[in-house]
Formats: structure tokens, sequence, C-alpha cells
């Protein structure tokens, strides 16, 4: 599939901003793309009228909107794809699921207000995993459809990446922002645990659920950010935010972080292809400039492992306690399996979890407060996206990362052998959400070849 369509975020908004594109052009470029592509991809929900909707919003939008560009919000006119586990007020909410909408309907979301509240359009509902746990929907992989997207948050990720929008909100309990990031060959953004509210959001585990985005690069994460996150602390569009401690410098005075590699139990998770590739990713930082050490981390990974599953099973059950009791016949047979795994967890077995999570916690802050790194860096996923719809695939490269509640990000970086895209996992100390996205510009320079003085982060 040619995956083109909308322009890159920063671009998009800018030419709506600037009156040089109108919304009622990018809505017709987001309808035609999706009914050109969307019948193989299935990235979003089936809506009877999209088109009359959305064109009705955008003239609306233009009607209404300020007429000098320099007053207009950062995302005037953009189309967003909006993950079905996110309420939007005039669309119903099924999270993938055979509940009656009406069942699962509340006020709309906090982060859709906030969109609305920037000038962005919601382009649909995409899908996602039943009640963003395992059981897949629908959606293909873009690059190829007989391999999965990824999940939960499957349908934004391929949306943004078969170009049928320039931005798509997702969600991550374990690893359901990043790893469709990387099977997609797209950047996707999982802020700092708790950086955005989850209001009006169908909640899985509610000490892990985060909101995130996905754009086609870093410049347009950070230009969403600026609208989404709570006491946003960079530019509109970019980070700048201040670092948790003081860079190593660089010629020209600028600096870049210390990158962290996690050697140890955890690392060896990934696959062959996903090592190699991140040996080679790990070279081109050093090439263009940066120190990459090695930190000894996680030897209890498989303890890790378990602890963050006992109090997530444990928090899916009880959020699906009324609704499973009254529908559990139209549930999925992984979802129920979750469920089922959380009622036979007692309240002191988790407890003694999250008593485990917070000492977790602070020895990964301290490890790389120890070795004196600004990033920890290591594969997105354990390879490329399996030839496998029944799976999502595994979520164990972004499961410490999770439980820590540390932002994390996803860049492309290079292909498998059968072309399918990796990715390159970037994360920060908790709230440093704009350092995080700061640096990955940088980073996401040298992946691409530019190296050198270009490379800061």
């Amino acid at each position: 599939m040619t995956l083109l369509g909308h322009r890159p975020l920063v671009q998009e908004a800018a030419a709506l901003r600037s009156g040089a594109d109108d919304p009622v052009d990018a809505v017709r470029r987001t309808c035609d793309r999706v009914d050109a592509v969307d019948a193989q991809v299935r990235a979003f929900v089936p809506e009877d009228g999209r088109r009359t909707r959305l064109l009705e919003a955008a003239r609306e939008l233009a009607a209404a909107g300020p007429p000098d560009p320099a007053a207009r919000p950062a995302l005037y006119g953009v189309p967003v794809g909006i993950k079905d586990i996110v309420r939007v007020d005039g669309l119903p909410t099924r999270a993938g699921s055979a509940l009656p909408p009406e069942v699962l309907a509340g006020a709309q979301a906090a982060v859709v207000d906030r969109l609305r509240a920037a000038g962005a359009l919601v382009a649909g509902k995409t899908v996602t995993a039943e009640f963003a746990v395992t059981a897949p929907g629908p959606t293909r992989n873009p690059h190829h459809p007989a391999h999965t997207p990824g999940g939960s948050s499957s349908g934004s990720a391929a949306a943004v990446a078969a170009g049928m929008v320039p931005l798509a909100i997702g969600t991550q309990t374990v690893g359901s922002m990043i790893r469709p990031a990387a099977y997609c060959g797209v950047v996707g953004f999982k802020p700092t645990y708790g950086r955005i509210p989850l209001d009006g959001v169908i909640p899985n585990a509610l000490s892990f659920d985060t909101l995130g985005w996905y754009a086609t690069d870093v410049a347009g994460v950070a230009l969403a950010a600026s609208v989404l996150l709570d006491g946003w602390r960079g530019g509109r569009g970019g980070g700048g935010g201040p670092a948790r401690r003081e860079p190593a410098g660089r010629p020209g005075g600028a600096a870049r972080p210390v990158l962290g590699v996690p050697v140890g139990p955890y690392l060896e998770r990934a696959g062959e292809e996903a090592l190699r590739a991140f040996k080679e990713q790990r070279e081109l930082l050093a090439a263009a400039g940066y120190e990459v050490r090695e930190v000894p981390v996680m030897d209890d990974f498989d303890a890790v492992v378990e602890q963050l599953f006992t109090m997530n099973r444990y928090e899916v059950a009880r959020a699906h306690a009324d609704w499973f009791a009254r529908f559990g016949d139209r549930y999925r047979e992984q979802t129920t399996a979750a469920i089922r795994q959380g009622q036979a967890i007692g309240d002191a077995a988790y407890e003694a979890a999250r008593t485990r999570r917070t000492a977790f916690r602070a020895r990964l802050a301290a490890a790389s407060d120890g070795a004196g790194t600004d990033l920890w860096i290591a594969p997105a996923a354990t390879g490329p996206a399996p030839a496998d719809l029944t799976t999502t695939g595994t979520s164990i490269m972004c499961l410490p990362w999770s439980n820590a509640g540390l932002p994390s990000l996803s860049l492309p970086a290079g292909r498998a052998a059968d072309g399918l895209p990796l990715g390159l996992q970037l994360v920060a100390a908790e709230g440093a959400d704009e350092a995080l996205l700061d640096a990955a510009t940088g980073i996401e320079r040298a992946l691409n070849g530019a190296g050198g003085e270009e490379a800061g982060g």
C-alpha cells in the first residue's frame, strides 16, 4: 500500500491556521483517503454519514473561527482519530465490544474537549482491541495486511500510518501506544502517568492507563503535547522542557542526553531482528556524538512482570465488575480470561504488588541516576509485526516503563528483513515529557542520517 494522504501534522496545522488551506478541504482529504484505503486497513469504526458530519463541522469551524490567522488555535481544522474507548459527544462508544453502546455512554472525554478547544475536528472513532485488553479488532497493518498493527490502539496507529489522519489518540496500559507505533512505522508517545486526565475514558487498569497519540514525526507529537498535556513547559509544537540533569555537552554549547541501555533479562526478551537493529541504532547514535552507556538493571525482571500483571488483572476485573455481571456472555474469550484471572486475585496480593511496584520505581530511578543517564533506549517491540491477526503481539518491551509510569516514545528506526518497520523506544524520567520530546527530535535526525552537529538533543 502507498502510504500517502495528509501532510505531517505540523505542516497540516500551519497551512490550516494560515489560511493557505481550508478545513473543508482537509476533511475532504480525510474522507477521500478513508474511502480509498480503509476497506483494506479497517482502522476506523464504520460510520454512516461520516463525510456529511465532518463537512458540516468543518464549515461551522470556518464560519466561527477567528479571521485573523494569528488568533487561530494550534490544531485549527486538523482531522483527528479517537480510539473507541474515549467518549466523544455525538458518536457511540463501543470499545470494540458487543455490549450495548448506551451502557458505555457518558460525558465527553477531557482529551476530546482539549482537542476541540484547539480547533481539531473528530474524524471518527478508531478501532481498539476489546476494552483495550488483548482481543484484537479487525485492523490490518498498512504495510502488510496479513500482519497485525499491534494493540490495543491498533486503529489509531494504522490510521496515521495509512495517511488517513495526521494525528490520532490512543491509550497505553502496558504497551498499547508504543508497540503499534513500532509495528506501523509512526511516532507514538505515551506521557508520564497522570499527566493528562482520563475523564471520559473507559478504564482498563487505572494504575497504568495513560492517554497518548500518534503522528508521523516528533514535531507533530510535540505540537499535540502542547495542547494536551497538563502544565506544558515547552513552546507550541516543540519540546524544550528542563532536563532532569545537565546532559553531556557537545561543541557549540548545545547538549545531548546520555543514553542508557538496560542490559540484562529485560533486554534479552527482544528477538534477534530487534536486537540486531538495536545494535545498528546504537552505532548510529554513537557516530552522531551521543554517549551510550550500558546499565545492568532489572535482574528480577520475571518478578516485575508478575507484579505488573497482578495489579493489572485485579484492576481489569474491578473495572468490569458491573458490566461483566450483566453482559459476561458478550465478552470475547481473551477479555473474559483476563477478568477471571483478576477475580481470583485477592486484596492482600494486590496491595503487596503495589508495594513492590513502588520499590521497583525507586530502583529504576536510582540505576539511571547512578549511571548518569538521561534517557533509556531499548527496542520498542520484540521484533516486526507478527504475521498473525489473532494476536496483537507482546507488550513485554514496554512493560517496565509503563510499570514505572514513565514517559516513553517510539521512533521509526529501520526495517526488518521482510520490510516491516521497526522502532526505537526512548524513555525519560517521571515528568520529563518535554525533555523527552526535545531529545527525540535530535535522535530522530541522527537515525535519519543527519548526524553530526544536527543531531543534538
